[in-house]
């Protein structure tokens, strides 16, 4: 069976190219720290749409040994030429550039399909090209769609509730006939609600952990979507980065294009993460203590439960969450911090 300290002590040992996609925003800035800290050499790409050089700043840090076994490329994931450039010498891909918001598709679904799923066949086109090991790719828990009814386990899908839930699915069917008919070796992971530094507390689609914090340390009010018994897998990002070394790494069962849930594997409801996050800036800022939710109307395209089956990742990646909820929301609170301004606004 695989273990996450024996697949980190394997790494360090025999050090990999590596290239991560979106590697300036949330989740590929992490992705990239704790690839550099391990002594691998990454390639990040990424059109900065959404990202930000900060993050990359901050994720490869001031030592020149780190900077010289990094290579930024800024280009788009639709952009032929700038995918292969990235890709020259790569072992693994970590796929993680796209436009990531449920209310953005719905918004925009021609922009989201052009770069979610036009730029994931790029990917895929490049990574085959190039001959790489394994890609590994962002999914999402929206692929479940409207099916309800207990902790969701990755062979039973419903139906989509949003573009970006749909076209990730549809990544999920390419990556098994890249693998099936090319032979190219991919692990898709299907993200609950992650968490965690860097994650952006601007925008109008910005998740709810920075969002409710940023406004907490604000005095701003926080709308919760609905009566806030609506309930989320959330996950910090620590578990993300396992998952995607384990992905990457592991022996794979014979079943072609595997799927994963990545969550915690717990239920919280929006009012428990709202009380959790009240606390934590409590310990900042006393006045936020006396903040309260307000509750507006449900939005659509969200799902009332949501809850990651993990007995499969287990089984085949040997996977474990290691950060709970309570303590990855307090570590990330503290996170920011200890940013240079003390505030969210300067981060992301």
């Amino acid at each position: 069976m695989t273990t996450y300290p024996g697949t980190l002590a394997e790494l360090r040992e025999h050090p990999r190219t590596w290239l991560v996609t979106g590697a300036a925003g949330f989740i590929g800035s992490n992705l990239t720290q704790a690839l550099l800290d391990l002594g691998q050499h990454v390639v990040g790409l990424d059109d900065l749409s959404t990202g930000h050089l900060r993050n990359l700043a901050q994720a490869v840090g001031d030592h020149p040994d780190r900077a010289a076994r990094f290579r930024f490329v800024e280009g788009s994931i639709v952009d032929e030429a700038a995918c292969r450039d990235a890709c020259r010498g790569v072992d693994y891909v970590l796929h993680h550039a796209a436009l990531c918001s449920v209310s953005a598709s719905i918004a925009d679904p021609a922009s989201v399909h052009a770069v979610n799923e036009g730029g994931f066949v790029q990917v895929m086109e490049v990574a085959r090209a190039a001959g790489v090991r394994r890609v590994v790719y962002a999914s999402t828990s929206a692929v479940y769609g409207d099916r309800s009814g207990g902790a969701l386990n990755e062979d039973v899908i419903g139906r989509p509730l949003s573009p970006y839930g749909l076209g990730k699915r549809n990544n999920e069917q390419y990556a098994c006939l890249y693998r099936r008919v090319y032979g190219l070796e991919s692990v898709g992971l299907r993200y609950f609600n992650v968490f965690g530094p860097r994650q952006d507390p601007a925008g109008a689609y910005a998740a709810v952990v920075p969002s409710w914090t940023q406004r907490l340390i604000d005095g701003d009010p926080c709308e919760t979507h609905g009566d806030g018994l609506t309930t989320r897998d959330f996950c910090h990002v620590d578990n993300v980065v396992q998952a995607n070394l384990l992905a990457a790494t592991a022996p794979l069962p014979a079943s072609s294009g595997r799927v994963y849930n990545v969550g915690c594997g717990a239920n919280t409801t929006l009012n428990d993460l709202f009380d959790v996050l009240r606390r934590s800036v409590a310990r900042h800022v006393p006045a936020a203590a006396a903040s309260r939710a307000v509750h507006g109307p449900f939005r659509p395209g969200d799902v009332r439960r949501s809850q990651a089956a993990l007995s499969l990742i287990r089984m085949h990646l040997g996977y474990r969450p290691d950060v709970s909820v309570s303590e990855g929301l307090a570590n990330t609170v503290d996170w920011y911090f200890q940013q240079n301004t003390g505030t969210l606004s300067a981060v992301g």
